[in-house]
């Protein structure tokens, strides 16, 4: 991964904490995001029900 991938890489994780704390409903932002993280997990055939932490 180059310098830029990352840097970019790091702005979106930023960027998503961010809506997270500026949400009305926080709870429901970080399910979205969640969901939004399994589907590209999953694209990558990452089982995502293994990465549960009990």
């Amino acid at each position: 991964m180059s310098k830029e991938e990352i840097i970019n890489q790091l702005i979106e994780e930023y960027t998503k904490i961010q809506r997270i704390m500026k949400a009305p409903d926080q709870k429901k932002e970080i399910e979205n995001q969640k969901r939004i993280l399994e589907a590209k997990l999953q694209a990558f055939g990452v089982v995502t029900e293994k990465l549960e932490i009990e």
